[in-house]
């Protein structure tokens, strides 16, 4: 049906453009907000045969015919070029596209503008998004690489895939640690470039930026402008023609799909507490950081393991029964006197059977000292970022601080989030827990990397986004360090 359709439909527009020449449309505006008039009644036209088919019946033939057809149709008359431009028939479109389409809209409305380097722009949503628009810059947008340094591995791959499509080790890893920066961080890139198989001058890049020096001090701001002007440096010295460098913490919040809030990050060795408004860290109210994280929690599964004397090949089979296994309690006495046996099996290694090492191993989370940890439980550091949001008062509205959301491989543990809300509300006062949420990470361990696939495909990514050689040296040489001084 659909063949037919076209065939007939290619006639149809072949024989409109040679009579009217002039009524193809004009190139659509680049303001993605801009609505078109109204047509008049008695200007639509007549669509000869096609008059007597209701509306709907159109609408229905337009999306049969396709987007491409579609956008054609405008050439016909003011009542084909009505059609064709109707919001609900451009979302139909945008929700057959690989993206899911509440990611989709939320991209187009909140994420138009990077908030770093347009923080005057920054966009709220907003009832009149033009699909049609949308659907056709998106449709040009340049597919980029993206590079998620982690903290325990660096996830790497195509915007234009559904996953990450290769792993390999964190930037720390590479090279001798007392090689420069630049040099560790080009041997670094240049090798995931090899791997992928792609010349570095045909692509642009999104780097995530990792958590660290996240104090708000001069020597730790002076760190994170040293690295990212060095970043900067590497990539336009490897010749790449646009960069878009963005936080991690940043980037796992608009996974969730939302723009403020509050990441609570389980890294590879330290779990960072990061309040963010509208796309920014907000260093000045303090980023709060507890010494362990997802290798501790491995490590104290083994010593529960070994106490048991259950045997083991290496340090990745615990880590593998831990993902398959571990959980978090509801109530930590309560689970100690159920029956939680439960088994898994690891390649190659056979079966192996755990009980209450299932949630004690994440409980020292919130109890470190079961595992001979001096450090301050989750739920307290949560609760503290929270408090210091609250008596910061730098914004009226005190609802952007509450939303939590989770991310890192550890925090994928069932359970984690609903125990963090209730600690949360047993733990503060009810002025500042009401409305409090707590997000379980929206992509499991690549939350970052699907934030960043979010803002590659956006209709604005290269000119709202991207940072150009050119734009880097001027503002560098005109400005100094400011220009790189908002990470």
């Amino acid at each position: 049906m659909a063949v037919l359709l076209r065939k007939v439909w290619g006639s149809v527009i072949a024989r409109a453009a040679a009579a009217q020449p002039d009524a193809l449309p004009r190139q659509a505006s680049s303001s993605p907000r801009r609505r078109t008039a109204p047509a008049q009644a008695g200007d639509y036209g007549s669509l000869g045969a096609l008059d007597a088919l209701p509306i709907d019946v159109l609408a229905q033939i337009l999306r049969l015919l396709g987007p491409a057809d579609a956008a054609r149709s405008s050439a016909v008359c003011r009542t084909w070029r009505l059609l064709a431009s109707d919001n609900g028939l451009w979302a139909f479109f945008l929700r057959l596209g690989p993206d899911p389409w509440e990611l989709v809209v939320f991209a187009e409305t909140h994420l138009a503008a990077c908030p770093a380097l347009h923080p005057g722009l920054y966009y709220d949503s907003s009832p009149q998004l033009s699909f049609k628009q949308i659907y056709g810059r998106r449709a040009v947008v340049p597919g980029s690489i993206i590079v998620d340094g982690g903290s325990g591995y660096c996830k790497y791959g195509w915007s234009k895939y559904a996953a990450p499509s290769g792993r390999c080790a964190t930037f720390l890893e590479f090279g001798n640690i007392e090689s420069p920066m630049y040099a560790r961080l080009r041997h670094f890139l240049s090798t995931i470039y090899t791997r992928m198989q792609v010349k570095p001058s045909t692509q642009p890049i999104i780097i995530v930026l990792p958590l660290c020096h996240s104090d708000d001090t001069e020597s730790a701001r002076a760190s994170r402008k040293q690295y990212k002007e060095t970043l900067y440096s590497v990539l336009f010295d490897m010749n790449v023609p646009a960069v878009c460098a963005v936080d991690q913490a940043v980037l796992a919040l608009y996974a969730a799909k939302r723009t403020s809030g509050i990441v609570v990050n389980i890294g590879f060795n330290v779990t960072s507490i990061v309040p963010i408004f509208q796309g920014m860290v907000m260093h000045e109210i303090g980023v709060e950081t507890v010494g362990q994280g997802a290798l501790k929690l491995t490590g104290f599964l083994k010593e529960l393991m070994q106490q048991r004397n259950i045997s083991f090949e290496s340090l990745y089979t615990v880590r593998t029964i831990k993902e398959k296994l571990c959980y978090v309690a509801a109530d930590y006495e309560a689970e100690l006197r159920k029956d939680t046996q439960a088994s898994c099996e690891v390649d190659g290694e056979g079966w192996f059977t755990l009980s209450e090492e299932r949630f004690k191993t994440a409980e020292i989370l919130f109890q470190p000292q079961i595992g001979g940890v001096r450090a301050m439980g989750l739920h307290k550091a949560v609760s503290l970022c929270l408090d210091h949001c609250y008596n910061s008062e730098v914004f009226g509205d005190d609802s952007w601080y509450k939303t939590v959301v989770l991310s890192g491989g550890s925090a994928c543990l069932p359970g984690l989030s609903e125990r963090l809300e209730k600690e949360l509300h047993e733990l503060l006062p009810a002025h500042i827990s009401e409305g409090i949420r707590v997000l379980p990470p929206p992509f499991c361990t690549d939350s970052a990397w699907f934030g960043a696939k979010m803002i590659s495909n956006v209709s604005t990514f290269t000119e709202a986004w991207c940072v150009k050689k050119k734009q880097f040296r001027q503002k560098t040489r005109r400005n100094g360090p400011s220009f790189v001084n908002v990470w």
